[in-house]
């Protein structure tokens, strides 16, 4: 089955759906996640998205990060990707929502009006090997160097989210 994105108006009022690729091609305002997890030592969890992805393929990037399907929460897309990426189940709590436009590279947009979502796990992990490669936990300060040494290891939409994170801090 096709894969598709809830479009939306700035107010987030529903305008219709779109496959994902074709919505992220053309650039249109759709409905998204993203989760930020962390450990007990405050460290934030990244993954590595899978080298077959179609967009930013092996990229560093938060826990989760997806789309909420038709008639679907935020919420309950968050948790759906978490179980389907990570294979693992949390509490999270939404921080804030915003609307950013990012250059993903391929001639492909991310124009979303991201609901973030944060949570603390500690635990194993059953990696989808078809959306992650691997995941790790990293200090907020190491997390900030690396990113200012080598961003083009980072996804396009995780620098934003994360600059705008610290708003909200």
């Amino acid at each position: 089955m096709e894969e598709q994105v809830v479009l939306i108006s700035e107010n987030d009022e529903v305008i219709g759906l779109m496959e994902k690729q074709q919505a992220h091609i053309n650039g249109l305002l759709h409905r998204a996640f993203s989760v930020f997890l962390f450990n007990t030592k405050g460290e934030m969890l990244l993954q590595k998205r899978a080298g077959s992805k179609y967009h930013s393929p092996g990229q560093w990037t938060n826990a989760v990060c997806s789309h909420p399907r038709s008639g679907e929460t935020y919420e309950e897309g968050a948790k759906r990707r978490l179980k389907e990426e990570l294979g693992i189940e949390t509490d999270i709590k939404k921080k804030f929502h915003f609307i950013y436009k990012a250059d993903v590279g391929q001639n492909l947009w991310e124009h979303e009006l991201d609901h973030v979502f944060t949570g603390s796990y500690e635990g194993d992990f059953m990696l989808n090997p078809e959306e992650v490669a691997e995941v790790r936990y990293i200090s907020m300060d190491a997390l900030e160097k690396e990113i200012a040494e080598q961003p083009q290891n980072f996804t396009e939409w995780f620098k934003i989210i994360l600059e705008e994170y610290k708003h909200h801090l």
